[in-house]
């Protein structure tokens, strides 16, 4: 059981890490991990993922914020449609066939790992 704690804190660490450098995408770890490690079903594993990097971004956006990098206004536009998003997300989840949510996730990774390999 200790050994279970340990790997769920470090998996956690590394997705606070990975949010804390790059603004986000600690979920595209957890959820994996929550699957294997915890034998969550992949519902589960999307929503508590969800449940973990909530505070794990706010954090990570105070501390963006103290330090001054942190744009507000240019935030806002993009918050409104993401608290929309998320309500419909959140409405049409369980509708969905897990097949095609793991599909559209592995290409998000794919997607983001491309743009950021080739074009950043």
């Amino acid at each position: 059981m200790e050994k279970n704690k340990l790997r769920s804190a470090v998996a956690g660490g590394a997705a606070g890490l990975i949010n804390g450098f790059f603004g986000g995408g600690g979920g595209m770890l957890l959820v994996p991990l929550l699957a294997r490690w915890r034998g969550l079903g992949d519902r589960r594993a999307f929503a508590t993922s969800v449940a973990v990097i909530l505070p794990l971004c706010a954090l990570s956006a105070g501390i963006y914020f103290l330090r001054g990098g942190l744009a507000l206004s240019a935030a806002l536009p993009y918050l409104l449609g993401g608290l929309a998003g998320g309500t419909l997300g959140g409405v049409l989840f369980k509708r969905l066939n897990m097949t095609w949510l793991r599909r559209g996730f592995a290409l998000l990774i794919l997607y983001a790992g491309v743009r950021a390999a080739f074009f950043s």
